[in-house]
């Protein structure tokens, strides 16, 4: 299957197409029956953290989605706002896996009063993100300023 790419304004009247498109498109794919509703959560967490970063940082950039099989079906969703978050894997105290959130635009010191409405919907997506999606990367883009949040699913592929 091709790239399914959406393009939205920052409007959280939007999320709602993006999770809607992604799950039919994830369903074509392949994914479970039993993964769809994390699939829904999490493009609709990714895409209410883009808004949000948006938003707090006066952007009218449009927020980008693309969606894709291959071994895996990939969820990309690009924002264009100057944070600097990303999600690490780690190993914890007790030798498991963690995820280690990092978002030096939001200090952990800083007073709840002085954070946006946004700003902390931006934080929560991220934490939210971390515990929906077992295969999940955000980073930095790579060209120009902005994150990219990558999340993948595996598929249901009949045996030849």
């Amino acid at each position: 299957m091709p790239t399914v790419r959406l393009s939205f304004s920052p409007a959280a009247a939007h999320v709602r197409t993006a999770r809607l498109v992604g799950v039919a498109v994830a369903r074509r794919a392949g994914v479970a029956e039993e993964l769809l509703e994390e699939v829904r959560l999490a493009i609709g967490e990714a895409c209410s953290r883009a808004v949000a970063l948006h938003r707090s940082h006066g952007l009218d950039d449009l927020v980008d989605v693309a969606m894709a099989d291959g071994d895996r079906f990939t969820v990309l969703v690009v924002d264009r706002a100057a944070n600097g978050a990303m999600v690490t894997r780690a190993e914890g105290e007790t030798g498991d896996e963690v995820m280690v959130l990092s978002d030096p635009a939001l200090p952990l010191t800083t007073p709840p009063d002085l954070l946006a409405e946004e700003a902390v919907a931006a934080r929560m997506g991220l934490a939210l993100l971390a515990g929906l999606v077992d295969d999940l990367n955000v980073s930095e883009l790579g060209e120009g300023v902005g994150t990219q949040v990558r999340m993948s699913w595996p598929l249901e592929r009949p045996t030849e």
